[in-house]
């Protein structure tokens, strides 16, 4: 399968699980509360299909469009209900029954994560042990005085087992305005030590380029030598005239040092003539190769067909680690990972809006369903972790005080519990107005964001 078909199934599966998981919520606390449901939607527009179920004929649909969904209650306001059901309708439910219905949505979402973090911490989660391959040049991370080959241990209090570890206690560390701990760190010969960081207001980790790149690290990466273990059949490579066990030594004059560069320079050059200098044996020859033109999530970039041949001993393989917890201990893991992702979320919007973050970090449709493919890509343990965190972003947005949103229904109901009676139908009504257009906004800016992403 390739990239983006995988990352279309992918993305229709997630969001088509999380909706579902959402609206259920929504259907499951309504009807144990005494409210009538008249429809299930998964996805808007045009039904796809449809069936009726249950003593209230409540319709479950599968609609074209699946980015969303909805649960359609029985509600005067929204048509006539005759005076054997008004008991039954969603406008005519006290208070708490009402605030139970609106916040079953994204408590579900949360209660999703935690599933599926404990699923994902059962089964190991496999990372690569955070050693640092690069430091960039006068940044923070330079500063601060660490060196490459250093493994980072811990971060504060909090041990980093693998780089998505680490990368998360440095966001939750760097969210603070004037950011000042330290850093527990190992050598390659062993010695642990600990690396102050201080972080100003200049400082800001959630800038466009991500959270390592603008605190300085990059992560280490295996260094291969350019040499060419196997081809695909009549791939550009083997009617170039390359075999197994070629070395590239030079690319247009170019010196290549090793696999990664090699790969990149093909990359970058599709349809494009390279003049290759190869050692083959004790002979070195020159090559003409023409990289193969094709699409990879959007791009086009150059391909030749060959396989790096690995050495004996894979220094990759030892960077490798897979956090794994057992039945029980996972459960305390996987709230407390819920927890910990729900407070950065709403910590990291707040610094969007406050200015303080770049708002070049909001995902719209297409780098989610990239993610996702990714994610599938990868294994189980990455997808869970995948639907986890988009389940925990899908809860905190709905919660947030947004007319047409469910915490704009809930700060409605806030203020009605204050004011002793309903916010009048035009308070709401403008209201939903404003939310349409707040929503609007945020999409297009996301989406912009996703075009950026894809052809910068």
């Amino acid at each position: 399968m390739n990239g983006v078909l995988l990352s279309v199934v992918a993305f229709i599966a997630a969001i088509g699980v999380l909706v579902t998981v959402h609206e259920f919520g929504h259907f499951w606390v309504a009807r144990r509360l005494g409210v009538k449901v008249l429809r299930f939607s998964v996805g808007f527009g045009k039904p796809l299909w449809s069936r009726r179920f249950g003593a209230d004929k409540t319709e479950l649909v599968v609609a074209a469009i699946p980015l969303g969904g909805y649960v359609r209650m029985l509600d005067e306001r929204e048509g006539e209900v005759t005076a054997a059901e008004q008991h039954r309708a969603f406008n005519r439910q006290g208070l708490s029954t009402r605030i139970a219905v609106v916040a079953a949505g994204p408590l579900f979402n949360f209660l999703f994560a935690i599933a599926a973090y404990w699923l994902m911490f059962v089964s190991g989660v496999p990372g690569l042990r955070p050693v640092i391959g690069e430091l960039i040049e006068s940044s923070p991370a330079e500063q601060a005085g660490f060196m490459p080959g250093d493994e980072i241990r811990r971060i504060k209090d909090r041990p980093t087992s693998s780089w998505e570890e680490a990368v998360l206690a440095l966001l939750d560390a760097g969210l603070d305005e004037q950011a000042s701990f330290d850093i527990g760190v190992r050598d390659p010969q062993g010695n642990d030590r600990l690396v102050r960081v201080r972080l100003d207001g200049s400082t800001r980790l959630l800038e466009k380029g991500g959270v390592l790149e603008n605190f300085g690290i990059k992560p280490w990466r295996p260094v291969y030598p350019a040499m060419i273990d196997r081809l695909v059949a009549g791939g550009p490579g083997e009617q170039a005239g390359l075999r197994a066990g070629d070395l590239i030594v030079s690319a247009d004059g170019v010196a290549v040092k090793d696999w990664n560069q090699w790969v990149e320079y093909v990359r970058t050059r599709p349809a494009r003539t390279i003049m290759l200098q190869v050692q083959r044996g004790d002979e070195r020859l020159d090559l003409s190769l023409t990289p193969q033109a094709i699409k990879d999530e959007g791009q086009t970039v150059g391909r030749v067909g060959a396989y790096v041949r690995l050495p004996d001993v894979d220094e990759h393989a030892t960077m490798r680690v897979v956090v794994r917890y057992g039945v029980l201990e996972a459960v305390p893991a996987a709230l407390g990972k819920t927890w910990e992702m729900s407070t950065l979320t709403l910590r990291t919007l707040w610094k969007m809006v406050s200015g303080k973050a770049s708002v070049e970090n909001l995902s719209g449709p297409i780098s989610i369903a990239r993610y996702a493919g990714q994610s599938a890509a990868i294994g189980l343990a990455a997808f869970l972790g995948f639907l986890a965190i988009v389940s925990v972003s899908l809860g905190v947005l709905n919660l947030l005080p947004i007319p047409i949103l469910d915490g704009g229904h809930l700060m409605y109901y806030l203020i009605e519990l204050l004011k002793g009676s309903p916010v009048s139908e035009a308070a709401q009504m403008f209201g939903q107005r404003v939310g349409i257009i707040l929503l609007l906004l945020l999409m297009s800016l996301a989406f912009y964001n996703d075009l950026a992403r894809l052809f910068e």
